[in-house]
């Protein structure tokens, strides 16, 4: 058992990431805040329970109070008047950051726009952690969250990052997966190298790696269980030669700095911003 630093906290909200499996994945600061702060909130009261049993921190006569996206509406006025009171407050998430696809955003946003401090104890992440084991570009990612339900939709809203110039991240579940990763095939191109990463951090983690197409099949033949992160590299890119770069950078450093011109023309084509920032120092210097 970890020796916890139970210490007095300013008031405002903290909002701590908690494990996405494994349940020693938490950081001693995170542990220090829910041994400290006077009122508890988590989206799911029994697992944050069940997390500081594991590392014998005692609730004592402090209120843990649930908020989710049924209840936020409701719960929010009551959370504020609490952090108008000078108490301290700390806000767990199911599992992973909050913020990200998570309904405490709602809730961190009027606490600040109220002039409450927010801070952040960060930690474990599904999506970062994925991104670390599917040994796709980690350079430029575009987190997109949960595709709609309805196929239609879906479609649309793959569409709409198709041409996006990174490694694009979905959260998905067991049940839909299969149905997304044959949209994806279909709308990003079926060649699109892709993994579906399940169970990250628990017993039965698991990486599954191949090109869109081939991937919905494994997963239509399978029955997966788990919380599942989905990541398709970047579409192929056309060969820029050069000249037409040079072109380019030229165009836009007559108004823009070396540095801007070349993110901007790193963002616009996917190039990466090495080769064109070498290429615009040469033409600055010329």
């Amino acid at each position: 058992m970890v020796n916890l630093q139970q210490t007095k906290l300013a008031p405002g909200l903290y909002l701590i990431a908690t494990p996405i499996g494994t349940a020693r994945d938490i950081t001693l600061r995170a542990l220090d805040i829910l041994a400290s702060a006077d009122v508890l909130v988590a989206e799911d009261t029994r697992s944050l329970r069940k997390l500081m049993e594991i590392h014998g921190i005692g609730l004592g006569d402090r209120p843990m109070l649930s908020y989710h996206d049924h209840n936020g509406a409701q719960m929010r006025p009551r959370l504020l008047a609490l952090l108008g009171e000078g108490k301290s407050m700390v806000y767990a998430s199911e599992a992973g950051t909050p913020m990200v696809a998570d309904p405490g955003f709602d809730l961190a946003r009027v606490a600040r726009a109220e002039g409450h401090d927010v801070t952040s104890a960060p930690g474990a992440s599904a999506v970062i952690t994925a991104l670390t084991l599917a040994g796709l570009p980690t350079d430029r990612f575009f987190f997109a969250g949960f595709l709609p339900n309805a196929k239609g939709q879906r479609k649309t809203a793959l569409a709409a990052v198709k041409d996006v110039p990174g490694t694009l991240a979905f959260y998905e579940s067991p049940k839909r997966v299969a149905a997304m990763l044959a949209d994806a095939a279909e709308v990003l191109g079926p060649e699109r190298d892709a993994a579906v990463c399940r169970e990250l951090t628990k017993k039965f983690e698991e990486i599954i790696r191949a090109p869109l197409s081939e991937l919905a099949e494994i997963c239509k033949e399978r029955s997966l269980k788990g919380e599942i992160v989905v990541l398709v590299d970047r579409g192929h890119l056309p060969n820029i030669e050069d000249s037409e770069l040079e072109l380019k950078l030229s165009d836009l450093l007559t108004r823009l700095s070396v540095r801007d011109a070349s993110d901007q023309l790193a963002a616009e084509t996917g190039i990466a911003r090495r080769r064109i920032y070498q290429l615009a120092l040469k033409l600055d210097h010329a």
